[in-house]
C-alpha cells in the first residue's frame, strides 16, 4: 500500500501523535520512514557574531525534537530516517517529499504555531492543499 511514509515533527502533541501512527502505518505496510522537522530560518539582521551560535542552537533543538519522535515510533522492520532543514513547515515537508518520492505524508493538525487557524494548523492545511500524494491528518 505505502512504500514510503513521511511524517513532519515539530514536538507538539499532535505532531507526536502523528509519529505514532506513523510508526503503526510503517509497520504495517513495511514502510520506511522519513522524520522532517523544520526549524525558523536567521533573522535578517541578526549580526556574524550571533550567526554559528544561533544555527547551533537550532539545529540542538531540532535534534531533540527528532530524538523524542523516534523514541514514539518504537521498532520498525524498515528504514527511518530523519531530516532537520530551515524553513517553513509545509514548504520543508513537500520539498522533502518530492525529493523521497514518499507517498504518503502524515502531519498533525495542529503544531506549536502561535497563530493556529481555528479548525486546522495553517501548515498541515497549506501541506493539504499543495500536496501530490495523500496526506494523513491527526488529531
Amino acid at each position: 500500500m505505502f512504500n514510503k511514509i513521511l511524517v513532519g515533527v515539530d514536538g507538539s502533541d499532535h505532531a507526536l501523535k502523528a509519529v505514532r501512527l506513523a510508526g503503526q502505518l510503517a509497520r504495517a505496510c513495511n514502510a520506511d520512514l522519513v522524520l522532517v522537522h523544520a526549524y525558523p530560518s536567521l533573522p535578517k539582521d541578526i549580526g556574524e557574531a550571533k550567526v554559528q551560535e544561533t544555527v547551533s542552537e537550532r539545529l540542538r533543538a531540532a535534534n531533540e525534537v527528532l530524538e523524542r519522535a523516534l523514541q514514539e515510533v518504537g521498532y520498525t522492520p524498515k528504514i527511518v530516517e530523519t531530516e532537520a532543514l530551515e524553513g517553513v513547515a509545509a514548504d520543508v515537508i513537500l520539498r522533502v517529499a518530492e525529493a523521497r518520492k514518499v507517498d504518503l505524508i502524515v502531519v498533525g493538525s495542529r503544531g506549536l504555531g502561535a497563530l493556529a487557524s481555528l479548525l486546522l494548523g495553517s501548515q498541515s492545511q497549506d501541506v493539504i492543499q499543495r500536496a501530490t500524494c495523500p496526506v494523513l491528518v491527526v488529531r
